[in-house]
């Protein structure tokens, strides 16, 4: 069997959090020969190999697989929010791409403040940015779900700024994925489970399988199929959907057109897309000479499908009426967001160690990530507009049905992909006095934005912004509309970092840390960040720990390059109860001529300062409590600016007046932020009813203010109120949308054959700004799994997430589609308070409730 080179330490000395294992087997001794055959762990936050967890100066949460099976869960990021407070996952809906990628924060941060790594290298962001109305928007963060759990055997959380360690994004903390690297075994596992409502339907397959490769090495490889139905949880499409109603008054209408009386009210679709994803994972390292030769692969292909707004007969402007007075599509349609999203990585390196016990470590590892979108179910409203007319004006010789058979359904709209090269050098020595580590890398980010098909973008009655027909309906295709060759992009950045990092060991009790780190952006210029930390064991018992650190964010190449017009939907000023509107909203990136226009400046680096105090504490044998004050202090963060319209000043009215864009939004450095929180973890583990017993408490309180907003001075900006620039929803969705709190309190117990694990997750009151304010009160949700183990090799589970079908509250603000419908009569037709019966905003649990599965799993 193949022994790796770093066998030095027992792995029992790292405490494992949140119920992942139980202490009282970790507490015991293992033999002389297991000792040999134990890898040892070099745990994210401290280069030295062999601390354990309660050791460091910061914490660091280690989820084995285990935990992340309890959650009974298949998706990663769901995974991690089940059993990590500090962690976000929210779902919205109706936000584009943010539909089939979800935005993942840790301590209510924004999703590209977090650093991810496999296997310890740098894992690249998503091509996707959040540009819609969302927790996130403006920013691009990492896919999490595009490896699959079962290729996983731990995830190391780093809770705390580590930028002068790891480079930029790593503000809130680190997320760790360590891949599976058994050289046997192997598992079979199959799960399938739907909502109580009967959508949502889960169908998910792991196949694992460890290699030998002779006594010098392994391959670990994972095959995942994840099948997953989407869910529904609209409400009814209340205001007319035909012309001739008339207003009666207190949102009462009297239909006019009898197909109103008829007419579906299940028009739309809120909540989760369907997806269908298939991953691959290879794992490998062998003996070579006196290191290790080692490597992995991440693959995974998802392709999803979710809705945008229902375009009714009578909207207009998306559904162009026709010369036999009705519309393209006369019942109307819902266009449908195909995303096809594709997520590769390698990596390859060379471990030697020295005989003065140092080693030296290079390698490379390459991402990318793309998605190519294609919008279905749909028209281009003024395609069908212009087939009416002939060039001169006049009426062409086509019937309205040879109109509609002509008009295409779908089209290619654009495509995304970033990929990241990294090439790293690392050198550690372990002195008498003190640990070394230095090491150089050099990146490359590649970003490209590729067009989509004609039918797509183009306005076809529409020259310049004069109309050429006496009709004019909206451009592109509707619901989400493609990007033309204009706003194409093919865009590289250089990056040249080298860090140092030293760690000693004061006394027997205390421990202490520092590290600098330079980089050097070819787009914006260098940075220099440090961090001196420390861990001082009061006696045997208490540990107190603390960190200092300066961070940074570079700009994203998304943030820097993305440029498109979309369609918004959003709050309608004139009539804030009423339904939503669409606005054609330009995303501009900084280098444009409208930006240039009215003198948007380059995007800088964000600058952060973190600060950290914690204690760890063990009582008796059982209990292990930790404690961990943060303060994050972020100037000049990036932010998505409000969608500005024509008359804040002359500059941009010229500026729009050219784009063709009802409004623009431009990424800006425009606000600084305050970010104070703290994190409790305590566990406990013992026997009861003949049974062994693990109890995990866990909790995250995050609190994070704007104190500053601005505009830059000497841009064509420079006169208009910061609030005009950065709107109050702006604003709260950075404070507000995702919980404050988050409290948990997980159980595993362990009899004979039979494993249960039971978890109570509450998440606690968000804010949401949509129009108006709604406060969102807290919830607790159930889960629960049931395991039995047949024998060696086969096992059954059950179980169920949110058993008891907890809700977020009702939405109350930001609806559409409201209204009642009467006839002649007063006859109530339809009723309702709009199609948005939960906020599709922020919701940080979701709203589709309860999910059960069952599932089998065959070990070999």
């Amino acid at each position: 069997m193949y022994n790796r080179k770093k066998q030095i330490i027992n792995t029992t000395l790292i405490p494992i959090l949140l119920g992942v294992a139980s202490q009282s087997a970790l507490a015991q001794e293992p033999s002389k020969a297991s000792l040999e055959d134990v890898e040892q762990i070099s745990v994210i936050g401290s280069r030295v190999s062999g601390r354990s967890v309660d050791e460091l100066p910061v914490p660091v949460d280690i989820l084995s697989a285990e935990a992340l099976a309890n959650t009974g869960q298949t998706e990663v990021g769901r995974m991690l929010q089940a059993i990590a407070p500090s962690f976000n996952f929210s779902s919205s809906a109706i936000s584009d791409g943010t539909d089939a990628l979800r935005p993942a924060t840790l301590r209510g941060l924004g999703p590209d403040q977090t650093l991810v790594l496999v296997n310890g290298k740098r894992r690249h962001q998503a091509s996707l940015i959040h540009i819609n109305t969302s927790v996130g928007r403006g920013t691009a963060g990492t896919d999490m779900n595009a490896i699959p759990a079962a290729s996983i055997k731990r995830i190391e959380v780093l809770r705390d700024g580590a930028a002068a360690q790891y480079g930029s994004d790593a503000i809130a903390g680190v997320i760790n994925i360590i891949l599976d690297d058994a050289d046997e075994g192997g598992k079979v596992a199959l799960s399938y489970g739907e909502y109580s409502e009967g959508d949502g339907e889960t169908t998910n397959i792991d196949i694992s399988k460890g290699f030998a490769l002779g006594d010098k090495g392994y391959l670990n490889t994972t095959l995942n199929f994840r099948d997953r139905g989407f869910t529904n949880r609209a409400g009814l499409h209340g205001s007319c959907q035909f012309s001739g109603c008339t207003d009666l008054g207190n949102g009462t209408s009297l239909l006019g057109d009898p197909r109103e009386a008829t007419a579906p009210r299940n028009t739309f679709r809120i909540g989760d897309a369907d997806s269908e994803q298939f991953g691959l994972t290879v794992n490998t390292g062998y003996e070579l000479g006196e290191g290790e030769l080692y490597g992995f692969i991440t693959y995974s292909n998802r392709d999803n499908e979710s809705a945008a707004f229902f375009r009714h007969n009578n909207n207009t402007g998306g559904n162009a009426p026709l010369q036999d007075g009705d519309a393209t599509v006369p019942m109307g349609f819902l266009p449908k967001i195909n995303s096809d999203i594709k997520d590769m990585s390698y990596n390859f390196g060379y471990l030697t160690e020295f005989d003065n016990g140092a080693s030296l470590d290079f390698s490379y590892t390459y991402g990318q990530n793309t998605i190519d979108y294609t919008t279905s179910n749909t028209i281009n409203s003024s395609y069908a507009n212009a087939l009416q007319y002939n060039d001169d004006g006049s009426l062409a010789s086509i019937t309205p049905d040879e109109i509609r058979a002509a008009v295409p359904s779908e089209a290619s709209a654009y495509g995304l992909e970033l990929s990241l090269s990294t090439l790293n050098l690392d050198y550690t020595q372990d002195f008498d006095l003190f640990s070394l580590a230095m090491g150089a890398e050099i990146r490359t980010d590649t970003y490209k934005v590729t067009p989509g098909a004609e039918y797509s973008y183009r306005d076809y009655d529409t020259v310049n912004g004069v109309s050429l027909f006496p009709t004019d309906r909206s451009a592109g295709t509707q619901g989400f509309g493609g990007i033309g060759p204009v706003s194409a992009v093919d865009e590289t950045r250089d990056v040249i970092s080298f860090y140092l990092d030293a760690e000693t060991e004061i006394t027997d009790d205390l421990i202490v840390s520092g590290a600098v780190r330079y980089d050097d952006y070819d787009g914006f210029g260098d940075s220099t960040n440090f961090k001196l930390a420390a861990n001082w064991s009061i006696t045997e018992d208490i540990a107190l720990r603390g960190a200092m650190s300066t961070g940074f964010r570079a700009p994203s190449m998304q943030q820097l390059y993305f440029n498109n017009i979309s369609t918004q939907f959003k709050t309608n000023p004139n009539d804030p109860d009423g339904d939503q509107i669409a606005v054609q909203v330009g995303t501009f990136r900084n280098d444009s001529n409208l930006a240039q226009a009215i003198g948007i400046p380059q995007l800088k680096e964000e600058e952060s300062t973190n600060f950290s105090l914690g204690t760890v504490i063990r009582i008796a044998d059982s209990i292990n409590l930790t404690v961990d004050f943060y303060t994050i202090d972020i100037d000049d963060r990036i932010v998505l600016s409000n969608s500005l319209g024509e008359g804040l000043s002359p500059a941009l009215d010229a500026a729009l007046q050219a784009s063709g864009a009802g409004g623009g939004q431009f990424f800006l450095n425009g606000a600084d932020t305050e970010t104070q929180g703290v994190d409790i973890i305590a566990t406990w583990n013992g026997e009861m009813l003949g049974g062994d017993l693990d109890l995990t408490f866990a909790a995250n309180f995050t609190e994070t203010d704007v104190v500053n907003i601005f505009t830059p001075p000497d841009s064509g900006l420079g006169d208009i109120p910061p609030e005009d620039i950065f709107s109050e929803q702006d604003i709260s969705i950075i404070e507000e949308w995702q919980p404050q709190d988050r409290i948990s309190l997980s159980g595993l117990y362990r009899i004979n054959d039979f494993t249960v694990n039971l978890a109570f997750n509450r998440y606690g009151e968000y804010t949401v700004t949509d129009g108006g304010r709604q406060t969102y009160g807290a919830e607790i949700l159930t889960d629960l799994r049931v395991s039995y183990q047949v024998n060696e090799q086969l096992s059954f589970n059950i179980g169920g997430n949110n058993l008891f079908d907890v809700m977020p509250d009702k939405n109350e603000i930001g609806n559409s589609r409201t209204g009642t419908i009467v006839d002649a009569s007063g006859n109530v037709i339809v009723s309702s308070p709009g199609v948005f019966t939960y906020s599709r905003r922020s919701a940080p649990f979701g709203f589709n409730g309860a999910f059960y599965y069952a599932g089998a799993e065959y070990r070999f």
